[in-house]
């Protein structure tokens, strides 16, 4: 697991810490093949003006200002412009979760004090009580990071935020509005009947197992079969498919959630 050494400050209040990534990679990862002679395909570094294989240590990161033309930075000069402050994750101030939309939400990390634990505990708990959550900055690589410091079970746990000039405009133009009051309070009921806890152990990324049974079939030398499923069914009428969706959703056994022992979860429309 990667971890990265740093601090976190509020006033005078200095916690250092490691961060530990929430989340893994369990993608099923594919190589390219040749497909006439079943080989890995490879990739070699070279140059417009050399087309020999270049070493690692001959490459340097470059910013194209013109064409063609590249101001180059080391790795070096790029860690000189980094100041003291800008190693530690600093709360610059402190505000409530739901102010945030959860669009600018990047990358969270779990956050283990080095020392200082009364410090990450009294932080924990203040956060927790007040219900709020520090929005901080720090340089994490080469790069400077918006964060947000929140209180989760009992833990501290660091999320990056995009900057603002990260997010684009919505190029969706807004729907015109023409739904009556009665389709609106079906679909009201319908998620009324459709709403229970959230538990995201319910939920299974199933065609990912699917892909890793094919694979499996594949090196024993059986053929690939698609799964047996029905198409999800469509009414067009919108009115239709809503009292529709609300007839099926009241039949509790046919709205299941994916339990641990595997069930199938059918939706109905």
């Amino acid at each position: 697991m990667a971890k990265i050494k740093t601090a976190i400050q509020f006033g005078l209040v200095y916690i250092p810490i490691t961060l530990y990534s929430c989340t893994k990679n369990t993608d099923i990862g594919f190589n390219l093949i040749h497909k006439k002679t079943g080989k890995r395909i490879k990739y070699k570094k070279t140059c417009e003006d050399c087309p020999v294989k270049i070493s690692p240590e001959d490459i340097v990161k470059g910013y194209e200002y013109e064409k063609n033309k590249y101001v180059i930075l080391t790795n070096q000069e790029l860690e000189k412009l980094k100041t003291k402050r800008d190693e530690n994750i600093e709360i610059l101030q402190f505000s409530k979760l739901d102010e945030i939309d959860p669009i600018f939400f990047e990358d969270s990390y779990y956050v283990e004090p080095n020392g200082a634990k009364n410090a990450y505990s009294l932080l924990q708990k203040a956060l927790a009580s007040e219900k709020k959550v520090g929005i901080a900055k720090a340089v994490l690589g080469t790069k400077e990071s918006l964060l947000a410091v929140r209180a989760i079970d009992g833990f501290l746990v660091v999320s990056k935020l995009h900057f603002a000039d990260e997010v684009q405009e919505n190029p969706v133009s807004k729907p015109v509005d023409a739904v009556k009051k009665e389709e609106l309070e079906l679909a009201k009921k319908l998620i009324e009947n459709m709403t229970k806890k959230f538990d995201i152990n319910a939920y299974q990324n199933e065609y990912k197992k699917r892909v890793r049974k094919a694979i499996d079939d594949k090196i024993a030398g059986q053929k690939i079969h698609a799964p047996k499923a029905e198409k999800p069914k469509t009414i067009a009428n919108l009115m239709d498919a809503l009292k529709k969706s609300l007839e099926t959703a009241d039949e509790e056994d046919k709205i299941v959630p994916i339990r641990k022992n595997e069930k199938k979860f059918l939706h109905s429309h």
